[in-house]
């Protein structure tokens, strides 16, 4: 029975003896918090992540002392059997059968050999290999899911290049991009990452910045210079900076029609 009916469960066999595994009786060690604190994205959150520390923050009369205001993230409760589904597929190694719909007037059927379900900036993606590609799904555009029978062994390189990216943008070709930070802004990009791989590489005299990041898609940054502007410029390549200006042009031009249409119609 125990090595048959109950093979599910996660039994440990010791002298002879079986027990369940101490997180599935409710018990939690401080290396299932640490595990579940990288799964989450959160290690890094906190001066440190020791055994002391995490006690501390358990603590019901040190708890109102700390306060976190994460990502807003997109709420996916109602789609927990189609996300266990993935999950499952990903652990069996077996293929996964859906309708993806791009957009409001384009759905595609795809069968897909999933490796990971990944949350960028609080959206879930499914990442997996489509025709011998790495590619990502949106989590919430998948529709009529079920599995296949076809298993599958993941690509070592594929999982890699998953392990390493850090957008949506898996398969594109990556783009180094030179940017200049003003120094009234410099602060910012000090603090933290503010674009897919950033690196300071150097320092101006007035306390400016001279940065690089690559993506892989312009989106991932034209957004963000937007944002920062006029603080933030783009030094190079050209091609990334006339793509700039030109959206920029005629984001200029659309608020000019606007304005001579409210004109009229006043």
């Amino acid at each position: 029975d125990l090595n048959q009916r109950f093979s599910y469960l996660p039994l440990q066999k010791e002298d002879g003896r079986y027990k369940l595994e101490p997180s599935y009786l409710g018990q939690l060690s401080f290396s299932d918090i640490e595990k579940f604190a990288v799964l989450a994205g959160i290690k890094g959150l906190f001066p440190s992540l020791s055994s002391d520390f995490v006690r501390e923050i358990f603590d019901a009369r040190l708890e109102s002392s700390i306060v976190v205001k994460g990502h807003s993230y997109e709420d996916i409760s109602s789609r927990e059997p189609a996300f266990r589904n993935l999950q499952a597929a990903i652990k069996n190694r077996v293929c996964v059968n859906f309708i993806y719909a791009s957009s409001a007037a384009i759905e595609k059927q795809y069968v897909v050999s999933p490796l990971k379900l990944l949350n960028l900036k609080g959206i879930w993606y499914l990442a997996g290999e489509h025709d011998g590609k790495l590619k990502t799904f949106t989590f919430s555009k998948i529709n009529a899911l079920f599995s296949c029978t076809q298993q599958f062994t993941p690509k070592p390189e594929l999982v890699e290049q998953l392990v390493q990216s850090d957008s949506v943008w898996i398969n594109e070709k990556p783009i180094e991009i030179v940017l200049k930070v003003a120094p009234s802004i410099a602060i910012f990009f000090k603090r933290r990452r503010l674009i897919s791989k950033q690196v300071i590489k150097e320092e101006t005299p007035d306390g400016g910045l001279i940065l690089s990041c690559t993506v892989g898609h312009l989106n991932q940054l034209l957004p963000i210079v937007r944002y920062w502007m006029p603080n933030l410029t783009i030094v190079s390549p050209d091609f990334v900076r006339n793509e700039y200006f030109q959206q920029i042009r005629e984001h200029i031009k659309r608020l000019e029609d606007d304005q001579v249409l409210l004109s009229v119609e006043g």
